[in-house]
């Protein structure tokens, strides 16, 4: 994205990869919630998050040791021009789906058409940049570009490609429960929906002696099973029926695992430390409902959230608050803004909130006893300021209205936080309750807006781009389906964006990061929660990763990519 490539030409595997990884083998894994589908690709349903690694290919393939660099997968080469006004693809001859029939330009042109018709909102948003697709013959695909944007070659790049003969008779925007033809390592070759899915390796995988995937994709079979919740994976793990655990709990990752096979070394804890943003999970406020509309209330909201006591009391002081969305790395804001990140922003500084131009966003803090009195004093004035007041115990709006609120959950991994958060609210005269509901149910109206508050996640690249679009253009206040959980639609944080994308160098790039982190951090779309810098997990005996870990760490690219189902000699 800025500057050249890393890895020279002629490769021989990327860095955090073993090309002397034994092959085969079987890795379980366990995740909360189901699946109805087969289809990553589209809003309906719910499909495995896996498999849009193990069974699909894109033009180009990303090395995670690098904040935004691509190299050829489907695609033998790319070409573009200084102003990437247009991009050019040539496809490996030898590039083939699992049915052993050619990846054809027509393929590509239908799977980006498809996308931006019936796919995810994101794929549409960007595709409105393409001016014109041609098939100019040799397995050579160029795309024209309508609007600057220097990211697009790479988004294109990114795009998974489908067999389009695949989807005659069938309507690409159904759920879909029949294994695609893919070009990937994997098939979905055995599943029963909402249980489990068995990915097994393609004996005739066309791209398995590429440099570019030396040292990856090393098992015979991965398998995917599902359960109700966080604690069932744990005990299922415990058990033996899942190989890895990723462990969010610091209490148990500190006195959990006395159990026998912890105990005698079947089972093996890793901190697996990353150089990626936080991001942002927290308490997401519907922005498009009163009075979750008026920032006073949010803050106030904010100021009864007593993250130190909640910190101490649930995980032993064992995280640290997430600060901002893009905290913990060069992009995140601090102190005032300066040069360019000032220039983008200064001017929408009469719509930014007070200050946000002159320091960073300082989340309130309180002793850490519990109390969290003065905070609460902070929040009663700021709700006083927006017209409510307290009536026989129950704050009340200027209209006479009681403020209540229900906060969404899709899962127990919130509750314990919610329910303290929940009972910080009832001096100030505010009743909040917590509604948990299915996966399914929770997607659904997640997609829909249909919430008060509710806890998201934002996770955050050293690269970001034109997914940050998708995360906060206004338009997703009403459209469904994005990741604008919040409903913020914000001059500032569009000019950001448009700056972001616009920047040719890592220094201007870095600057309308952090000029976007301002304007969002500022605008309290959300109560931070906490995170890690480094990951957690446990792991049964046999399995093994490359000494070298990528730049993300243990984000996409990483596992199940790299692992293997031996030791290292």
């Amino acid at each position: 994205m800025h500057g050249a490539p890393a890895l020279p030409e002629g490769f021989a595997h990327l860095p955090y990869a073993d090309p002397d990884s034994p092959k085969g083998g079987r890795l379980t894994l366990g995740e909360v919630g189901g699946f109805d589908s087969l289809n990553p690709w589209i809003v309906k349903g719910r499909a495995p998050w896996a498999i849009r690694s193990l069974s699909f290919e894109t033009l180009l393939g990303r090395n995670w040791d690098e904040p935004f660099a691509l190299y050829g997968l489907l695609a033998e080469t790319v070409e573009t021009p200084e102003d990437r006004t247009w991009v050019e693809f040539k496809l490996r001859p030898e590039a083939r789906f699992s049915d052993g029939s050619p990846v054809t330009a027509e393929d590509v042109i239908w799977s980006m058409e498809v996308l931006a018709e019936k796919g995810l909102p994101g794929f549409r948003s960007s595709w409105k940049k393409v001016a014109k697709a041609e098939d100019l013959g040799g397995g050579r695909i160029r795309f024209t570009f309508n609007a600057p944007d220097r990211e697009m070659p790479l988004i294109l790049g990114l795009r998974p490609i489908m067999q389009k003969a695949w989807f005659e008779g069938r309507d690409f925007g159904d759920t879909i429960l029949e294994p695609m033809v893919t070009s990937g390592p994997y098939i979905a070759a055995d599943l029963e929906p909402g249980r489990y899915v068995t990915f097994r390796k393609n004996p005739d995988w066309w791209g398995a002696d590429l440099p570019f995937n030396a040292g990856r994709w090393n098992f015979e079979e991965i398998r995917h099973e599902w359960y109700k919740d966080a604690a069932g994976v744990w005990e299922a793990f415990k058990a033996g029926q899942v190989d890895m655990f990723r462990d969010g709990d610091p209490g148990r990752w500190q006195d959990g695992y006395d159990f026998a096979a912890a105990r005698d070394g079947r089972v093996r804890k890793a901190e697996i430390p990353h150089g990626r943003p936080s991001g942002m999970t927290g308490f997401v406020f519907n922005m498009r409902r009163a009075p979750f509309d008026d920032r006073r209330v949010r803050l106030a909201l904010a100021h009864a959230f007593d993250f130190e006591w909640i910190n101490k009391t649930m995980n032993r002081g064992g995280y640290a608050r997430i600060e901002s969305f893009f905290g913990g790395s060069p992009l995140g804001h601090a102190g005032k803004a300066e040069g360019r990140e000032r220039e983008i922003l200064a001017p929408f500084a009469a719509e930014l909130p007070e200050g946000a131009l002159e320091a960073a966003m300082e989340w309130p803090a309180s002793d850490g006893s519990g109390r969290n009195r003065r905070n609460l004093r902070k929040a009663k004035k700021l709700l006083e300021s927006a017209g409510f007041k307290v009536v026989d115990g129950v704050l009340t709006s200027a209209e006479g209205e009681p403020f209540r609120f229900e906060i969404l959950l899709g899962g127990g991994a919130w509750e314990a936080a919610a329910a303290t958060f929940v009972d910080g609210l009832r001096p100030l005269g505010i009743e909040a309750r917590i509604r948990t509901v299915d996966s399914a149910q929770f997607q659904a109206r997640v997609n829909e807006y249909d919430y008060d508050m509710v806890v998201r996640t934002w996770a955050m690249s050293l690269s970001p781009g034109n997914e940050q679009r998708f995360y906060w253009d206004g338009a997703g206040r009403t459209q469904p389906g994005t990741r604008n959980y919040a409903g913020i639609d914000s001059p500032a944080v569009d000019a950001a964006i448009d700056a972001l994308l616009a920047a040719r160098e890592r220094e201007g790039f870095e600057a309308a990061a952090r000029a976007l982190d301002r304007a969002l951090t500022w605008e309290v779309q959300a109560i931070p929660l906490w995170h890690a810098p480094a990951s957690r997990i446990a792991v049964w005996e046999g399995y093994s990763w490359p000494e070298k870990l990528p730049l993300y760490g243990d984000w996409t690219g990483w596992l199940p990519d790299v692992w293997r189902a031996a030791p290292a000699e």
